[in-house]
């Protein structure tokens, strides 16, 4: 199985798995946190599979999903190549969300033409580095249909302490 097959597989078992999704889906109805633009719906599953992959690990399958020259914002840094993403803060990303629980409340995708943007707000909790995690976060991404699926090519995150 491909880095990018296994990564869907793996977004797929985590997506049914979780709470929002079986609810809305069991009731037969789309999310009521958010939208979903059909036309987007993949783009989605893109964005859900490289969250799969830093999950278990796969930072092959992760890095697939990038295209080469992937800008990511994240407290207020950037990094503006997958290549200098992978020699940075790949492996703490992949280490932290394997270590924590991250939960989406909202998400909105929308897209025109062969782009997409995605909006997700959520709930990271867990243990990180013998710390206690609990961040509200929020996250940008802009993917672009490619002949062989949607590609991130832009990821911008932010989180806060929850007041």
């Amino acid at each position: 199985m491909s880095p990018a097959s296994l990564a869907l597989a793996v977004s797929l078992v985590v997506l049914s798995t979780s709470p929002a999704f079986a609810q809305d889906h069991a009731h037969g109805h789309g999310p009521t946190a958010g939208s979903v633009a059909p036309e987007a719906a993949d783009a989605a599953v893109a964005v859900d599979a490289f969250h799969a992959a830093l999950k278990v690990g796969d930072t092959a399958a992760a890095l697939a999903l990038l295209t080469p020259e992937v800008m990511i914002f994240e407290e207020g840094g950037a990094e503006r190549s997958r290549d200098e993403y992978a020699s940075h803060h790949l492996s703490a990303d992949a280490a932290f969300a394997a270590a924590t629980e991250a939960t989406v409340a909202r998400r909105s995708v929308w897209a025109s033409g062969d782009i997409a943007w995605i909006t997700s707000e959520g709930r990271t909790t867990g243990r990180f580095n013998d710390r206690a995690v609990d961040r509200l976060s929020a996250e940008t991404m802009v993917l672009k249909r490619h002949s062989d699926g949607w590609r991130i090519h832009h990821i911008h995150w932010s989180s806060r302490a929850p007041r």
